[in-house]
């Protein structure tokens, strides 16, 4: 019997696959617990309606990634931190200053986690952070940091 998984069964199948199974197997445990459905051609329909939808809505996705990153890319954040002697600044700038810098001055929430930065900016100047917006898309993000008066 061809049935279309709801969920993945270990060993059987992935999420959306359709697969050919024994008949019992599916009447007396995949259908009951719901893990799957039989491939009927309506069902099929409905499985790649949904496959197309998700397409979609991932098409979508990454195209709002990359108008985020045209915008991000013509920003520079401005943040102030007290420095001493060369430049060198008393602690560093994190991510999450970055990240409310950005908010207060363009409205553009972006979550800190986001920003590639292993250490934080421990200098005076202007600094690239990239920003991952989506598997496929990173930005730079333009970081000016001054002597706070």
């Amino acid at each position: 019997m061809k049935v279309i998984f709801l969920k993945d069964v270990k060993g059987k199948g992935k999420k959306g696959e359709i697969k050919n199974v024994s008949d019992g197997y599916a009447h007396n445990f995949l259908f009951k617990q719901e893990a799957a459905i039989e491939a009927t051609p309506g069902n099929l329909k409905k499985l790649e309606a949904q496959k197309n939808k998700a397409n979609q809505v991932a098409a979508e996705e990454l195209q709002q990634a990359k108008n985020l990153k045209v915008e991000l890319e013509k920003l520079t954040v401005e943040l102030e931190a007290k420095a001493g002697d060369g430049g060198r600044l008393f602690g560093s700038v994190t991510t999450k200053q970055i990240a409310e810098a950005l908010q207060a001055s363009s409205g553009i929430k972006i979550d800190k986690r986001k920003m590639e930065l292993p250490d934080g900016i421990r200098a005076l100047g202007y600094t690239k952070v990239p920003v991952k917006l989506h598997h496929d898309v990173t930005a730079t993000l333009n970081v000016h940091v001054k002597e706070a008066k």
